[in-house]
């Protein structure tokens, strides 16, 4: 085997890679066929001919066919059983080791190291002949050496501690200890570092840890190394610890820029997906867009850029690097897909949508999430036989995709087929223990809708279900209660409260963090960049798994950010002012809530030294403020520089009084908490008139008539139907009221 075996996997993986067309991760009958022609120029093979050659070949390797996707990468890597030459084709084809291979992929050098590795092959087939009955053979498609991680197709020849074999324990700790036995540091380096990645690619990926960490410790500074411990933590599930072996990575290939060229743009797309892993979107959009800087011809990191900056809200900017990934690469299935949902998500853009997705199944007809986005598009279109036929072909590539049988419910129901709707409801229901059913029901309330509007005359257009009511019609029992308007803001502050997650942080926690902030401050003007920030708002938001983090910094994203941003003409963030402005919404009675929102602006640089601040820089943190909670008061000249020599400065008291005025500051808050207050109330059976789920804290209920809506009802100004025809103004004197100090509606207590 000689020298050419560092290098196998690299060449293997090209041939694959060159002839997986639609990168399914598999070379199906057609892409087998175009290599099998490609790798013997010079023979003129007949039609039946390439289809005996085709047919042995997908059955001697059976157990490395997809029914999907076809012969996997695994199954490719048997040239080295004498059934191909890879040497021979990958010259025939014209292909080269890229500098990136030759460097941290680079071929065996010491005699020593071929002998471990011949001798790990044949103790991995004797164990997997041994288990053969138990496990099937399947080499991972993606080794992640050279590439992005992806979701893996295939699973690992062994599930982590499935198998009990002593004698394979035995003999693989002896391999070590010939690797540690060797003549010299570097020798000893190559073995361990080769048996790290020969078990990684048979998917033994805690062994290949081991070998890995072990090289480590042999040259520290080496960028390889660490960089494949990376990549075994990863695919060990361990996406904190492999993180962290990338950022040593990151900083040692750093330091070595020049020798690590070809890696460090690896390395920053691996070090995001590991930060993605753990909800921090905006960190691993910054390592992304690093590395398609670095390489600019790096498709999947541009992918996986639009991916995340999708995932956070910032539509456009995924739309536009989606788009360029699909322009380097037309081949890329997943990347057209995310593009459909982006261009979906922008709004106005669904024609362009559907034909990202149609694109994305064209080049891969089993691609669950197209086929599942698609479904969702076509159902909204009123075009309920395609929509069942996309989501049946979900289901048929998998079976446990229990969103896509709920929505297959609702799809039957829009074809009048209730049985069969029934039938796929409790289908759905057996998948999963969850209750996210609730688009679901909306759907099903739209179709009633439809059935609604022949009875009432509307257009096709018109939403029959509900009217929805000038804010003017909704107006004050009393001095006691509040202004309509407050009570509209309060509700909307409290939905951004539960979205973003902060109404479970406590104020102290901020006040915490405040005092203990590591984050890289400029110390002359208090900014940080926004991934710093995910990391301040993670600490904040600790008690919540990724998923649940990744939602809530959207909203916060989406909300707080991008106002602050365009406010300041900055990417940076003020950290003062920000958690100046999430002090108010995060829970902790309200004067507390003040005094940190006074302390973090007191932090400011400006305002340092001292114990009082700026009566301008209050002026405007209470604009920035208003502009985030309360947006339909349009406020100009926010975070505008003023002449701080001809200002003054004002103690705590005075900011209470500057915050708690009801035009120019955030009075709202004693609504809020109002609001946070009225929550805990339970109303039995009693449901919305509107939405007809059962009342959650607080309920709206009109005075005079015998109807009651819930809090989200209400911001959208919706009254029942039966007012269709009423002279609603002459109603809203007695209608619209609140007890409980609200507005408008009365809140019931009992």
């Amino acid at each position: 085997m000689g020298l050419n075996r560092g290098t196998r996997i690299d060449k293997v993986k090209q041939i694959f890679d060159r002839f997986d067309v639609n990168r399914d991760g598999g070379l199906n009958r057609e892409e087998m066929l175009a290599l099998v022609v490609a790798v013997n120029p010079r023979v003129k093979f007949t039609d039946d001919q390439l289809h005996a050659i085709l047919d042995e070949v997908f059955r001697t390797y059976a157990d490395f066919i997809s029914p999907s996707s076809g012969l996997s990468l695994g199954g490719l890597l048997t040239y080295d059983d004498g059934a191909g030459d890879f040497n021979r084709d990958f010259s025939t084809l014209s292909l080269q080791l890229s500098s990136a291979d030759t460097s941290h992929n680079a071929g065996i050098v010491f005699d020593s190291t071929c002998s471990l590795i011949d001798d790990l092959d044949l103790l991995i087939k004797r164990l997997c002949s041994k288990h053969s009955q138990k496990n099937k053979f399947e080499i991972l498609s993606d080794a992640g050496w050279s590439g992005a991680f992806g979701i893996r197709n295939s699973s690992h020849l062994w599930e982590e501690n499935t198998y009990q074999d002593a004698a394979f324990d035995k003999e693989l700790t002896a391999l070590r200890r010939r690797a540690d036995a060797a003549c010299s540091l570097d020798e000893a380096f190559e073995g361990h570092n080769a048996l790290g990645r020969a078990l990684y690619d048979y998917g033994f990926f805690h062994e290949a840890f081991v070998s890995f960490r072990r090289a480590c410790k042999l040259q520290p500074a080496n960028v390889i190394s660490r960089f494949h411990a990376g990549n075994a933590l990863y695919s060990l599930g361990q996406h904190a610890e492999a993180k962290e072996e990338f950022l040593l990575a990151l900083a040692q290939a750093t330091k070595n820029s020049h020798n690590c060229a070809q890696l460090l743009p690896q390395i920053h797309v691996n070090l995001g997906i590991s930060l993605e892993a753990e909800g921090m979107l905006l960190g691993a959009c910054e390592h992304y867009r690093e590395a398609a800087i670095l390489c600019p011809s790096h498709f999947r990191a541009l992918k996986l850029l639009g991916s995340a900056l999708l995932g956070i809200g910032e539509v456009k900017a995924a739309v536009k690097a989606l788009e360029e990934a699909v322009f380097l690469n037309p081949h890329y299935a997943d990347a057209h897909c995310d593009l459909g949902s982006a261009l979906h998500a922008m709004g106005g853009e669904d024609e362009r949508a559907i034909q990202e997705f149609q694109k994305a199944i064209d080049l891969n007809p089993n691609h669950a999430d197209a086929l599942y986005n698609l479904g969702g598009l076509l159902m909204d279109r009123g075009l309920f036989p395609r929509a069942l036929e996309m989501y049946s072909r979900v289901l048929a590539e998998q079976p446990s995709h229990w969103r896509a049988q709920l929505n297959k419910a609702v799809a039957f129901l829009g074809e009048g087929e209730v049985d069969e709707a029934k039938k796929a409801m409790n289908k759905a229901f057996s998948m999963t223990n969850r209750i996210e059913v609730y688009d679901a029901l909306a759907d099903l309330k739209k179709l009633q809708k439809m059935n609604k509007k022949k009875k009432y005359g509307a257009a096709d257009d018109e939403d029959v279900s509900f009217l929805a009511v000038e804010p003017v019609n909704f107006i004050r029992d009393g001095e006691k209660t509040s202004v309509r308007q407050d009570l509209a803001n309060a509700l909307e502050i409290q939905a951004f409260q539960n979205l973003s997650r902060l109404g479970h942080c406590d104020v102290e926690v901020l006040s915490k963090e405040l005092i203990e902030t590591n984050a890289a401050i400029s110390p002359s003007t208090g900014t940080i960049s926004k991934a710093a920030v995910e990391i301040v708002i993670r600490r904040m938001l600790h008690f919540l798994k990724a998923e649940a983090f990744t939602a809530a910094l959207k909203s916060i994203n989406e909300r707080v950010l991008s106002v602050m941003e365009a406010s300041s003409f900055s990417t940076k963030v003020d950290l003062g002012m920000l958690l100046a402005v999430l002090a108010p919404i995060c829970s902790g009675s309200a004067r507390r809530r003040k005094q940190v929102a006074f302390d973090a602006l007191l932090w400011r640089p400006i305002n340092r030294g001292g114990n009082q601040i700026w009566r301008s820089d209050a002026t405007a943190y209470l604009k920035l403020l208003r502009t985030v909670f309360i947006p339909s008061e349009v406020v100009s000249g926010l975070m505008e520089t003023q002449d701080l020599s001809a200002d003054s400065k004002i103690s705590f008291i005075e900011f209470i009084d500057l915050f708690d005025d009801k035009k120019r500051g955030f009075g709202i808050l004693e609504t809020l908490l109002k609001l946070k207050a009225s929550d805990q109330l339970r109303h039995g059976a009693r449901a919305c008139s509107i939405c007809n789920f059962p009342f959650t804290g607080s309920r709206l209920k009109q005075r005079r008539r015998s109807f009651s809506l819930c809090k989200n009802c209400h911001r959208q100004e919706k009254v029942p139907l039966s007012y269709k025809h009423e002279d609603y103004q002459t109603l809203k004197v007695d209608c619209m009221c609140f007890s409980v100090h609200f507005s408008s509606f009365q809140s019931d207590n009992k």
